[in-house]
């Protein structure tokens, strides 16, 4: 999911009474008789009734048990709650600007190719959280976004699991970030017929870890015992490994150092159930060109999609979108698989408001999006970063829209 940690809306509900219309000032009141039922009696000068000691004893503790139950209400209200909200984030045009460090700058550059004029929006989508594992959002925020359908509720080990802190979360977030745009340029560039290889680098080793004083950060992972690792697809078949490998035997790392091929022994530490090296891996691309991505304050993955659309909509002649106002969110590797994201309901509604009339959504994602797409939203299904550009083409170029995949309820 792509983040971005603000502070929510907060819709204020208003508890209130309606008041009672007065009491007509009669000038003339008599008593009813029996015989005239219908008839209004007031009076005003009769003694007052003596209310007997059972009611006196009540209205002596109706009022202070009232105003208790209003201040736990209150209190209640204020108490925070063990959820998180999350809710539709900043809306970014891929192919326009925003702010980077304080200067408005282009989220795509791209140097040593010629690029194309472009048109309306390729905006990708973010989802903002509310709270966090120290702060969390009252009960009166909470039952504000169980009633409204472009925000949810979901636990916080959802965002934060335990035994991980907020920075550990937000830095991950950023890894995962600049992970993903990396696989969009190489993503973009092979879709367009250049060459891009790659390797799995260690980019962090964790204090204390099994890895701390083996492996270095700039270690290029060659082998994991035995089996070869080059893409980003490999990040995942380098966690299976180490699994596999278990914590009870040392894994057999084999790493490029400055040049140098490097043999290293290193046993997995299990933690939370899982075996693990110690180390922040990224993957790094040799591109024929240069193609600078820049977005401040947002992390996660799921903006790669987009990223790459952006790029080959500004390095190709032609308007990919067809000038149309498109916004649209998953992940991306770098042979163009799309993948699943979180937070795809907060998305459609941020796309609807942002004023996008096209929606290009994770086919793994379909699930979710059926029965939750605003009016005036059109959703198509995408698996690819090639279903994607068909898709947006047919747009661009009128054709038949009826016959692209959309997301359809299971049967």
């Amino acid at each position: 999911m792509l983040t971005t940690l603000a502070a929510g809306r907060t819709k204020i509900l208003g508890f209130g009474h309606r008041p009672r219309a007065a009491a007509p000032l009669v000038a003339n009141a008599t008593r009813a008789s029996p015989a005239d039922p219908e008839r209004t009696a007031v009076a005003f000068f009769s003694p007052p009734r003596t209310a007997p000691s059972s009611e006196r004893r009540a209205g002596r503790w109706g009022w202070p048990l009232l105003g208790a139950a209003a201040v736990s209400a209150v209190a209640l209200s204020l108490l925070p709650s063990p959820y998180l909200i999350e809710q539709p984030g900043p809306v970014f045009d891929t192919l326009g600007s925003a702010d980077y460090e304080g200067k408005s700058q282009p989220l795509i550059t791209v140097s040593g190719h010629e690029t194309y004029p472009t048109s309306g929006t390729l905006d990708l989508l973010t989802v903002s959280v509310q709270g966090n594992q120290d702060v969390r959002p009252g009960w009166v925020d909470v039952v504000g976004a169980w009633a409204d359908r472009s925000r949810s509720v979901i636990p916080v080990e959802a965002v934060y699991p335990s035994g991980v802190s907020n920075d550990q979360v937000d830095e991950q977030n950023a890894v995962d970030m600049q992970n993903s745009q990396k696989s969009a340029v190489a993503a973009a560039l092979i879709h367009e017929g250049y060459s891009v290889p790659s390797a799995v680098t260690v980019s962090q080793v964790s204090e204390g870890s099994p890895a701390e004083g083996v492996l270095r950060e700039g270690d290029v992972l060659v082998s994991v015992n035995g089996t070869s690792l080059a893409t980003d697809a490999d990040v995942d078949v380098l966690r299976g490994l180490v699994a596999a490998n278990g914590a009870s035997s040392p894994a057999e790392v084999v790493v490029d150092r400055a040049g140098t091929t490097v043999t290293e022994q290193v046993t997995p530490e299990e933690v939370s159930g899982t075996p693990l090296l110690g180390v922040g891996v990224s993957v790094d691309y040799t591109y024929p060109f240069d193609v600078t991505l820049k977005l401040d304050q947002v992390g996660g993955p799921s903006a790669g999609m987009m990223f790459a659309l952006g790029i080959i909509d500004k390095t190709t002649p032609g308007e990919l979108n067809g000038g149309e106002a498109v916004a649209g969110t998953g992940t991306i590797t770098a042979s163009g698989e799309v993948g699943a994201i979180g937070g795809i309901r907060q998305k459609l509604y941020g796309a609807r408001d942002a004023g996008a009339t096209v929606f290009l959504a994770p086919a793994s994602n379909c699930s979710e999006v059926v029965g939750n797409v605003p009016a005036g939203l059109d959703v198509y299904s995408v698996a690819t970063l090639d279903d994607a550009v068909t898709a947006l083409e047919t747009i661009a170029d009128g054709g038949d829209t009826g016959s692209l995949p959309t997301c359809t309820a299971a049967r």
